[in-house]
């Protein structure tokens, strides 16, 4: 469970996370982060989020952002609102590390999204580009499809698939949310 002070690491998209402000201290209504992007970190998936906006300031360094197909980069100062349902990724091809302050408004359970993605990278299973196993994200992509979701392929799609695949990846063992990742 997140808590302020707390740091979680994805080693595989290079991206570490100090929690500042959680759901429970704001009553769900924000999770406020500091996320530091390690020199040259990969360009996650682009996704999206249904329900909530994303606002970030950029503490120290420079950070890529894709946002519906169009790159730009952000410096020292340089603040961003993602509206909610707006396609994008972040990451950092810079040589040095990038910091930003991150907020998610409604907090919903990012939380626990990005601590199950942090756990399962760091224990080795994710691909390189930080993506569990299909099954695994069947479940991870049921579980928190209010806070994150894929851009393609469609979510009609991605509900279909899952749902004949949800039975499947519980039966291999697969969970949507791992307790030792939340601990």
């Amino acid at each position: 469970m997140a808590y302020p002070g707390k740091e979680i690491v994805n080693p595989v998209i290079g991206q570490q996370i100090r929690f500042l402000k959680t759901a429970d201290e704001t009553c769900g209504q924000l999770l406020e982060m500091e996320a530091t992007y390690r020199s040259r970190s990969r360009e996650p998936k682009p996704h999206y989020h249904p329900q909530q906006e994303e606002y970030f300031m950029v503490m120290d360094g420079q950070l890529n952002v894709r946002l519906n197909g169009t790159v730009r980069k952000l410096r020292r100062g340089d603040r961003l609102l993602i509206p909610r349902n707006t396609v994008h990724s972040m990451w950092n091809e810079q040589d040095e590390k990038a910091v930003v302050i991150w907020q998610v408004r409604p907090a919903l359970q990012t939380e626990y999204m990005l601590e199950t993605a942090a756990g399962l990278a760091s224990d080795g299973k994710t691909d390189g580009a930080g993506m569990p196993t299909l099954l695994q994200r069947v479940l991870l992509a049921r579980r928190f499809t209010s806070v994150f979701r894929l851009a393609s392929p469609s979510f009609l799609w991605q509900r279909i698939l899952f749902a004949l695949l949800a039975p499947v990846s519980y039966l291999a063992g697969y969970r949507p949310v791992y307790r030792q990742y939340l601990d």
